[in-house]
């Protein structure tokens, strides 16, 4: 049996809708009128322990009320969630000490105090044991490079510093799965590798279930191997990035590199793209363009140096399915 099981989860908000203007405004309190909207329809999937998952899908899809029913935040109108046994909006209260939340725009620290006595808050909080709370003290301190600043106030940090010790925060009572809302949200560059590095040997070395829900596919494709899209409220994909490409995606790129400079001549539904020195891009759609033609082309009539396809972004494509190109 998979470790989170939905089954079927609908949800509904009544959504007040009156008219424009101040009349409008005024006979709503009077007589208010109501629409129901269905924020989730039906959606099932299932994730095993240890599973990396990116939830994704554009704004107002659904996502968010998704994850708020699996973290027991809200209740379905239909449907059936079981998160290794538990029914979360049922049980909240056992169920929270099993879960993690990193929020990308909110955080769980103390704002006036140093890092480590929102650390040891949370450790009277969730009751964490004294060698399971330094174990993971010092694992994290170490692996999130949080020894320069543990002793400051969470105000003098920098963003960066402070999405790192959230992400300590959330994990520091071993929760069995972890909800991620935007953990890299204005994270430098460096900043980030760190925290997906992280990310991905935390679940290597402790089996964390993860749920990752951000509109960065970059966090998605370096930390998660699954893929779930939700859109208008319903499911559209469920499967593995490499699957999605296939899937959802007719665009293909040739990248070439010539052995001097050439002026490549017009071809039919093909877009040349000059690129650094003698390299040109030749972006196309499979449907319309065959590729061992096009290499045959190329290959006779210009002297090519080096020649490598390359895989279209996850990003374009993602793109190409909110849009429903």
């Amino acid at each position: 049996m998979s470790f989170i099981e939905v089954s079927k989860v609908s949800k509904t908000f009544r959504v007040s809708k009156r008219q424009a203007g101040v009349t409008g405004m005024i006979a709503n309190l009077f007589v208010p009128k109501y629409e129901k909207r269905k924020a989730v329809k039906d959606v099932s999937f299932s994730i095993n322990e240890g599973e990396m998952v990116g939830f994704i899908g554009p704004n107002g899809a659904g996502k968010s009320t998704t994850i708020k029913m699996l973290s027991g935040i809200l209740y379905p109108d239909s449907g059936e969630i079981k998160v290794d046994g538990y029914i979360p909006y049922k049980q909240r209260k056992s169920y929270v000490s099993r879960i993690g939340v990193v929020f990308g725009q909110k955080s769980q620290l103390q704002w006036d105090l140093p890092v480590i006595d929102s650390f040891e808050l949370l450790k009277a909080i969730y009751r964490v044991p004294d060698k399971v709370y330094r174990n993971n003290l010092e694992r994290f301190t170490e692996m999130l490079d949080m020894n320069a600043f543990i002793n400051q106030p969470v105000r003098q940090l920098s963003l960066g510093q402070r999405m790192r010790a959230d992400i300590a925060a959330a994990l520091i009572h071993s929760p069995e799965i972890v909800f991620f809302d935007e953990p890299t949200i204005g994270v430098d560059v460096v900043g980030k590798e760190r925290i997906r590095n992280f990310i991905r040997e935390l679940n290597r070395q402790d089996n964390v279930t993860m749920i990752f829900t951000t509109h960065d596919m970059q966090d998605i494709e370096k930390t998660c191997d699954r893929l779930i899209i939700i859109d208008e409220g319903s499911k559209v994909y469920d499967g593995s990035l490499q699957g999605i490409r296939k899937k959802y995606s007719t665009l293909r790129q040739l990248d070439v590199e010539f052995a001097d400079d050439v002026e490549i001549q017009p071809i039919n539904d093909v877009k040349i793209v000059n690129m650094e020195q003698n390299k040109k891009r030749f972006v196309f759609e499979s449907r319309e363009v065959r590729i061992n033609e096009l290499m045959n082309t190329l290959l006779n009539k210009y002297n090519v140096k080096d020649i490598s396809i390359s895989e279209p972004e996850i990003e374009s494509i993602i793109r190409k399915i909110y849009n429903r190109d």
